[in-house]
């Protein structure tokens, strides 16, 4: 062998040495780097929520193996409990229960070496029948309460589906703007509000209504939200939960 191939055999060999891991004590591994680093999960520790209520794990930093992250979370009540996965961007993680979550439960959330519980309470559930104008709340499986209400006009229908309450109001201000309705034009307005219940990050709320007391029980009149009697109204403010559902439907 000339001096040429040998240079160019050794060199192919040491190319191959670096390129094919050994085995053994002695093997290099290559570890992926770990999920970023969790800023809060919720429902926080020890918090009492309504039976349909997700759990967010918000993170540090952008999180660039979703999947991972996913397979990360955990949420027990002695067994894993089945649900799906969406993403509010890059740093915040949402599981949300197939169904409703057992009430009087408590549960375990596991992300890595980070571990949460919290526990539901008995199950206030709240139907809004868009066709006879009601909002009835069962607790626990009872009905308790039949409150004749007013849903969204025509042209500004209210969203049908389950929502869980996202927020809880004592007072609010309801500004047009914020769905996309001048102050300016006939149907805009900027109204001090009352005992309100966000159920989507849209502007769809259940709250006072005082001005629309006459049509609450036989039409509906609003801009999409459920409208109660402030009695009503208070009612359900002192009685629910956030994570608590909210059926609308015909």
């Amino acid at each position: 062998m000339n001096i040429v191939a040998r240079h160019l055999f050794l060199a192919i060999a040491v190319a191959l040495s670096l390129a094919v891991a050994p085995t053994g004590a002695n093997a290099m591994t290559i570890d992926r780097p770990g999920p970023a680093p969790v800023a809060s999960v919720t429902p926080s520790d020890g918090a009492v929520v309504g039976i349909a209520h997700p759990v967010t794990v918000r993170f540090s930093a952008a999180v660039t193996d979703r999947a991972r992250a996913e397979k990360s979370l955990s949420v027990t009540a002695g067994d894993p409990l089945p649900g799906s996965y969406s993403w509010r961007g890059d740093r915040e993680l949402t599981w949300t229960p197939s169904g409703y979550l057992p009430a009087n439960t408590t549960f375990t959330v596991n992300f890595g070496d980070r571990r949460t519980q919290f526990d539901t309470n008995v199950g206030v559930i709240a139907d809004a029948n868009m066709s006879t104008h009601t909002f009835t709340v069962s607790m626990g499986g009872l009905v308790v309460r039949t409150m004749p209400a007013s849903m969204g006009k025509p042209g500004y229908e209210t969203p049908t589906g389950t929502y869980p309450v996202l927020e809880k109001f004592r007072n609010l201000i309801f500004d047009s703007r914020t769905i996309g309705i001048p102050l300016d034009s006939p149907e805009g307005y900027l109204i001090d509000g009352e005992w309100a219940e966000r159920l989507t990050w849209g502007g769809v709320f259940v709250h006072s209504a005082p001005w629309s007391v006459g049509q609450q029980g036989n039409s509906n009149v609003s801009h999409g939200c459920i409208n109660l009697a402030p009695g009503d109204a208070s009612w359900y403010y002192e009685n629910v939960g956030v994570g608590d559902p909210v059926n609308i439907h015909w």
